[in-house]
């Protein structure tokens, strides 16, 4: 999920670019990798024929989805994955024939994918089995002004919110950052979870809106996104702006640990019921994980993903963007959630990430928004696999 931060001021610059030379000097003593994430998976080609249930499939909203990204893979520079090279170029043919599909027609949607791409099982380390989870877009009730009943806030970011872009001073950190706040001449790391609850952001961040129950807030935190329904019925919508550079820590993880909740029977509901129970213990195992997230009120069809695009109901999957490039369209071959008997096989678009999605073959799988949403994705551990849609064009491997 994409966030912007207060760029460092030319004032700053060169102190900065001191503080972050030391600082990768500190923490990079082992060198760089050699190979890059993504040049660490296997792609065995398959045929359509391969891939269970493909001619079952609904083509046309996955095509839909799909259309949503072109616009950023038009923008895009080559993009790497298992040793084949993804040409900026390659999307020119694919993207210009996608818009002269005509909407509804699921024979030429179908069509479409199997002219323009090939499909390719990943694996890593000789497996193909990975883990998929489920989120959703939360529901929250709010107001723009504070009130005994409407308390918790929603922050933009902060005024004193630095993020320095580590690439810049080490190739080898390119795509990592630096986050923190500058206080007298040194570079911080920003508040916890803990120190924001009780007030230390103070002024330094903007309130977009104030809703009514602190666990939906933190369950926001956790999706990234949400619609909030204000006391007037109207929706407004906030995504993702940025986050205070700690590490997310998961309290359903921290539950079992404590052997307050057994093991695989720690989902959204699990904990909100113990949260239920043990209202004194709320406050302090929220604060368990640090990260905490800023917003910013967005517009359009849906959350808007990592891509920038707005995501699909049961067409956007979020992937771990070391490994898989994003805009990809992905076979999933996986099984509904608390049914390991029902499979579920589609054909999604990569077009989001997560904190807790890593790894090459891991995704999360987006409902929609609503109690059913909410539903299927607390309860969405399944095992699985998928096949990476490649254009033609890319599949030779580099040389």
């Amino acid at each position: 999920m994409i966030g912007t931060a207060k760029t460092v001021s030319k004032f700053f610059g060169r102190f900065v670019g001191v503080l972050v030379l030391a600082f990768i000097a500190a923490c990079a003593p082992k060198g760089l990798p050699k190979k890059s994430d993504s040049a660490q998976l296997n792609l065995t080609p398959a045929a359509f024929a391969d891939l269970p249930f493909w001619t079952g499939d609904r083509h046309v909203e996955a095509l839909s989805a799909f259309i949503r990204s072109c616009p950023s893979l038009l923008a895009n520079t080559d993009s790497h994955i298992g040793g084949h090279r993804i040409k900026a170029g390659d999307w020119v043919p694919i993207c210009r024939a996608a818009n002269k599909l005509i909407t509804g027609d699921a024979q030429a949607s179908q069509k479409f994918f199997e002219k323009w791409f090939a499909p390719h099982l990943i694996s890593a380390a000789g497996n193909s089995q990975g883990l998929f989870t489920g989120y959703f877009e939360a529901e929250l009730q709010g107001s723009k002004t504070q009130s005994p009943q409407f308390n918790v806030p929603l922050h933009g970011l902060p005024i004193d919110l630095v993020r320095v872009n580590l690439g810049k001073f080490d190739v080898g950190r390119r795509g990592q950052n630096l986050i923190g706040r500058m206080a007298d001449g040194r570079i911080l790391p920003y508040h916890r979870r803990a120190d924001i609850q009780k007030g230390a952001l103070r002024d330094a961040a903007p309130v977009l809106v104030w809703v009514d129950d602190a666990i939906d807030a933190f369950l926001l935190h956790v999706q990234g996104s949400g619609r909030v329904v204000l006391e007037d019925g109207a929706v407004m919508r906030v995504g993702y702006a940025g986050n205070n550079g700690h590490g997310y820590v998961s309290i359903g993880r921290v539950l079992i640990d404590q052997g307050e909740l057994p093991s695989g029977r720690a989902g959204w509901r699990q904990i909100r019921d113990w949260i239920t129970r043990n209202p004194s213990k709320a406050e302090t195992l929220l604060a368990r994980n640090p990260r905490y997230i800023f917003f910013r009120e967005i517009s359009g069809d849906g959350p808007i993903g990592a891509q920038g695009v707005a995501l699909t109901p049961r067409r956007s999957l979020a992937v771990d963007r070391k490994f898989i490039p994003l805009g990809l369209p992905i076979w999933l071959d996986t099984v509904w959630p608390g049914q390991d008997e029902r499979p579920l096989r589609r054909l999604m678009v990569a077009q989001d990430t997560g904190s807790a999605i890593k790894g090459p073959i891991r995704g999360d799988f987006f409902w929609g928004y609503g109690k059913d949403a909410l539903a299927e994705a607390g309860r969405m551990k399944s095992p699985g696999q998928y096949y990476i849609f490649l254009p033609k064009s890319a599949t030779a491997p580099i040389s």
